[in-house]
């Protein structure tokens, strides 16, 4: 892998952070009734974490010499976690919940890798960091996704 590898993978990396915070807001608002409480609430949470995800990518990016993505550069591609047309339908926030961070896993996994061959222990070390975020936040909602399921 080569630098430009690394530097694409932040960028596309720090856009679907930002989306996620844009999907996690709006779904963390839009969601009503008893059961939504808890999920709403991780959300919020989740919201500042992926916030602090981007920005570290960014830095990372301008140590790197490169220019964080802007809004003229998004794409965005979270169809999944949408905000539903009920604003009770809770199953599939959690479901695009769950898609997103599998995305970013997936994501996080390759820069891994990516900086491991371009010889970028730093790139390496913030992938690997950010990876056991998502994979926490992934386990919470697997969590919920049971509970859904079981009733």
């Amino acid at each position: 892998m080569t630098t430009q590898e690394v530097t694409d993978l932040l960028k596309k990396a720090y856009g679907d952070e930002i989306e996620t915070v844009m999907n996690y807001l709006t779904n963390s608002i839009v969601l009503e009734g008893v059961s939504a409480e808890e999920v709403r609430e991780s959300l919020e949470t989740d919201i500042q974490e992926e916030l602090n995800h981007a920005e570290m990518l960014g830095q990372r990016l301008k140590q790197l010499d490169e220019r964080p993505p802007a809004s003229y550069d998004f794409e965005a591609r979270q169809e999944s976690l949408q905000p539903p047309e009920d604003s009770t339908d809770v199953l599939s926030v959690i479901n695009g919940v769950l898609d997103a961070e599998e995305d970013a896993i997936e994501t996080y996994r390759k820069l891994v890798s990516a900086a491991r061959d371009a010889d970028d222990p730093v790139t390496e070390d913030l992938a690997v960091t950010v990876l056991s975020d998502e994979e926490a936040h992934r386990t919470e909602f697997r969590g919920f996704k049971r509970e859904y399921d079981e009733n």
